[in-house]
């Protein structure tokens, strides 16, 4: 009896050391201006076996809360999904989706010709590289106010579209590594019953008023029975969708758009919110957990050179691809920087083909490393870029405002090459003294005075 005690003694100091390094990372996070969920990434990675070694990878209580996180965020995204706008950015998500898989089987299969890889580990690498992260991509479109805003609505129709891709992928995966062939027609059924729930739902949802249950009036004010009946609700639907063989985060995700299309929406997204909230952090500190830091430490100049590259990539991918579909160059920024991480699923998909076999054990590691640092410094690389686009626009703006007021009552001889770099080179130094002089009024300028105001516009 007093082992028992002393076990769950060690056990809530443990869960209450845990908590506590999570919650002082995301704060010095975001003193520094970054995503709480880097913080959170990174408590994962001291907290590690291969750091403080207080939570172990195989802790399955870690694994099953970190999954449920998952679902819960693909439920609330169902609930809190416009319909008519879902529909309206349908096809050039599946477009953008499509063209992001096309290329991560080009540069996979382009490897796999100069290497010694496998069909299989080429086109399970593929997969993974294609994916991109629904949760890290949604909380940085709401850190920057874009959640719901035309970038959100891509973002959020292109990750839905690669989340029901991840149910053909899987079974590809997992059917690669032994010796049958894969059962195209099961595949091909699963993939028909998927789009067309979808399909039917929308259809059906969009052409009517809010549902309204029998029950709404008597639960709508209580707050108990609305989160205990939208957990149950949430899980059940992703129960029913992982046994009939699709993603349980499709059905996770079905369960949300129909909550969403009734009357009980916001009460339910009051509750489940903070729900959310903690299943997610479980999620961010799981990922850190996977991160060998051993095997980064052995590789670390293939492990950073395939990060970078997968983030490029990834980014100048998304944006060319978002912009080919017609969508403003801002949206294409937006949403492209906010998909330019591997994502949650890439893990899923690595651990059943690593089971199955159909890759070995350091193509295995490599994609856990390389998909954890980008998911890692994916809100610091939007960040960055956002800082540079913005100094780039407003340097180019001084310039060509510079160079005006050069040339003013002067006509330029085209042929004098000399005079030509001269100006240009006085108009660049007006535009740097100009900005450094901004920056410094800004310093000087009271909160929220003249905000977005340049001076001499």
């Amino acid at each position: 009896m007093e082992e028992t005690a002393a076990a769950h003694h060690v056990d809530l100091t443990v869960i209450a050391f845990v908590i506590l390094v999570a919650v002082l990372a995301g704060l010095g996070l975001m003193r520094l201006k970054q995503p709480p969920l880097v913080g959170f990434i990174l408590a994962g990675v001291l907290l590690g076996p291969d750091a403080l070694g207080f939570v172990s990878t195989s802790d399955e209580n870690v694994t099953v809360l970190a999954e449920m996180g998952v679902l819960m965020l693909l439920f609330f995204i169902g609930m809190e999904l416009s319909l008519k706008a879902f529909v309206a950015t349908l096809r050039p998500a599946l477009l953008i989706a499509g063209g992001q898989l096309a290329a991560a089987m080009a540069i996979t299969f382009t490897l796999k010709a100069i290497s010694d890889a496998t069909f299989a580990e080429a086109l399970i690498l593929g997969f993974i590289i294609a994916l991109s992260s629904t949760v890290v991509a949604m909380k940085m479109l709401e850190d920057i106010g874009e959640l719901r805003g035309e970038p959100g609505r891509i973002a959020v129709g292109v990750l839905i579209a690669q989340d029901i891709a991840v149910v053909p992928m899987l079974l590809i995966s997992t059917s690669l590594g032994g010796s049958e062939e894969i059962a195209w027609t099961s595949l091909i059924v699963k993939i028909t019953i998927a789009v067309a729930v979808l399909a039917g739902l929308l259809w059906y949802l969009g052409r009517r008023p809010k549902l309204k249950p029998r029950f709404a009036a008597a639960v709508e004010g209580n707050v108990e029975i609305l989160a205990l009946g939208s957990l149950a609700f949430c899980f059940a639907a992703a129960s029913m969708s992982g046994w009939i063989g699709l993603s349980p985060a499709y059905g996770a995700f079905i369960a949300g758009l129909v909550v969403g299309a009734s009357t009980l929406r916001s009460p339910v997204i009051h509750v489940v919110e903070p729900i959310q909230s903690i299943l997610l952090v479980v999620f961010f500190l799981s990922i850190g957990l996977l991160i060998d830091l051993e095997y980064i430490v052995a590789n670390w100049q293939l492990v950073a050179i395939a990060a970078v590259f997968v983030i490029l990539a990834k980014t100048i991918l998304n944006v060319v691809l978002i912009r080919l579909a017609g969508l403003p160059h801002k949206t294409a920024v937006e949403a492209g920087l906010s998909m330019a991480q591997i994502g949650e699923f890439s893990f899923v998909l690595a651990a059943a083909a690593y089971a199955s076999q159909a890759i070995g054990g350091d193509v295995y590691r490599l994609a856990l490393a390389v998909t954890a640092i980008t998911l890692l410094v994916s809100p610091a690389w939007m960040i960055l870029i956002h800082l540079i686009e913005g100094e780039a626009r407003f340097g180019y703006r001084e310039f060509r405002t510079a160079l005006a007021e050069i040339y003013e009552g002067q006509v330029e001889n085209v042929e004098d090459f000399g005079f030509w770099l001269k100006v240009r080179g006085r108009a660049v130094r007006r535009a740097y003294r100009r900005r450094r002089a901004e920056r410094i009024a800004e310093r000087r300028r009271p909160e929220g005075f003249g905000e977005g105001k340049v001076p001499g516009e």
